[in-house]
């Protein structure tokens, strides 16, 4: 079921119910209103009554004086829609108003007619044929004994007649204002949900023309669904960078593959010609080929750990001493320097919380990212200081630089420069240094200048001064031993 039917089925069926609760109520409330209205003639009518009815001594056919119960005209309190008579003990009818012509007002069975006669005042609801009628009926009471019952009615005609209006009106109109109300909902649900079903199509003709530079059209509001559009445009901007380094990746391993490939098969090519039989050419070959499938065991070795890094791979994290790892990563960069002078500019103690393996690649990838772009004859040097709460490692070459428009992109994945792509390269060794630095709570900075060399500061916050002093005694000691 689409959401814009069930919004309105919801919506008609809360507002249904709300409006039967509302017209529940309100026909409750204006029939207990006039109900009270008529019991409130009711009792006035029959004080009336009572007040009018004459007690006085007479002498009776048997020549008794004895109390005799004068009634009053009862038509002087009766109305068009109210009745009033008067039965004596033995339920015998003693008087009643002129509206009842040759009708009685109905009477009560025994139980209740005795309990009236005991003092109990009756108020139901009764029907006479067609008419239903409120009746209330009394004892007239004599020196505290009952000597009549007095009984007043009234016609609910004109009280059923006004609930039958408010029942229709309530039906009528509430039902129109329902109908009316469910497709206005519908309306304004087609109106509200119009933009998501131009995203989906927009998003169906993305993926069916494989466009990714097609965008989806933002709404002048910024509502729920314009922030929706927005994060959706800026969702597909990334997707598009994405897919564009995804080309750019596949067109750079394609060519970086296919160099050292190249090689090992004309290698191999030479060695099944007979190379086998010259030492020298047998060893250059074999070293050629050794040569190149390091080269591609660096390749692989670079794409798994930004593969690992896109899946969430967690360092283990312990305590690091910098100051060794820098050491160890001064005396390989010294076997990579090919002319390279590198040097040890400055050395502190620092410990930080971090994975030894990858602060050591990050290391080695800025140095060897420096040697690259550093002719023979220049230097590179290497430095660790102390900054406050932060161990600074630094790394600077006195190579070509870098331009000013490539800084902003030199660490994103299988980005290379007009100088990496002379030099080769995967465009993967500075994004590995700077996601290692990201994940150890720290940042990288680059200070370039063209024709001067380039500066990389490694940013790595400070183990607890307890703990630092703990690891520099161990390092101390560890030296000494």
């Amino acid at each position: 079921m689409a959401i814009r039917v069930r919004l309105t089925l919801w919506y008609g069926g809360i507002l249904a119910l709300l409006l039967l609760l509302f017209g529940g109520a309100l026909y409750g409330i204006l029939q207990g209103s006039l109900q009270a209205g008529v019991d409130r003639t009711l009792v006035e009518t029959a004080e009336e009554v009572q007040s009018s009815v004459r007690r006085q001594i007479a002498l009776t056919p048997a020549l008794n004086w004895a109390e005799v119960l004068t009634i009053p005209p009862l038509d002087v309190f009766a109305a068009p829609d109210v009745f009033v008579q008067v039965r004596y003990p033995n339920m015998n009818l003693a008087a009643t108003s002129a509206n009842l012509a040759a009708q009685e007002l109905p009477g009560l069975n025994t139980a209740d007619w005795v309990r009236v006669l005991s003092g109990t005042v009756d108020l139901r609801t009764v029907e006479v044929g067609d008419v239903r009628l409120r009746l209330r009926s009394e004892p007239v009471l004599s020196q505290g004994r009952p000597v009549a019952v007095l009984q007043v009615a009234a016609s609910l005609r004109a009280t059923d007649e006004a609930l039958h209006r408010l029942l229709a009106l309530l039906l009528g109109g509430g039902g129109l204002g329902l109908v009316l109300a469910v497709l206005g909902g519908a309306f304004l649900a087609q109106q509200a949900l119009s933009p998501i079903v131009r995203v989906t199509e927009t998003a169906r003709r993305i993926a069916a023309t494989e466009d990714l530079g097609d965008r989806l059209a933002c709404p002048a509001v910024q509502d729920e669904v314009g922030q929706l559009i927005t994060t959706l445009n800026e969702m597909l901007d990334r997707l598009q960078q994405l897919f564009q380094g995804q080309q750019r990746f596949i067109a750079d391993v394609s060519h970086e593959l296919r160099t050292p490939l190249t090689a090992i098969r004309g290698n191999l090519e030479v060695l099944q010609r007979g190379a086998q039989a010259d030492p020298t050419l047998l060893a250059e070959s074999l070293d050629d080929i050794g040569r190149e499938v390091a080269r591609l065991s660096r390749m692989v070795a670079d794409v798994l750990a930004l593969a690992r890094a896109e899946a969430g791979m967690r360092l283990e994290r312990r305590p690091v001493e910098l100051d060794r790892l820098l050491l160890d990563t001064f005396r390989e960069a010294r076997h990579l320097a090919r002319g390279v002078e590198v040097d040890l500019t400055g050395e502190d103690q620092a410990l930080v919380l971090g994975d030894a393996d990858r602060l050591k690649q990050l290391l080695l990838n800025l140095v060897d990212n420096a040697l690259k772009y550093t002719p023979a004859g220049g230097t590179v040097s290497l430095a660790l200081c102390r900054r406050g709460t932060w161990a600074c490692l630094s790394v600077a070459d006195t190579g070509a630089g870098i331009p000013a428009e490539e800084l902003p992109y030199i660490f994103d994945r299988y980005y290379r420069g007009q100088g990496a792509r002379r030099r080769g390269g995967m465009g993967l060794g500075l994004a590995i240094a700077h996601w290692i630095a990201q994940e150890h709570g720290g940042r990288i900075d680059v200070d370039s200048k063209v024709g001067q060399g380039t500066t990389f500061t490694v940013w790595l916050p400070l183990l607890h001064e307890a703990g630092q002093a703990a690891g520099h005694q161990s390092s101390i000691a560890n030296r000494q031993s």
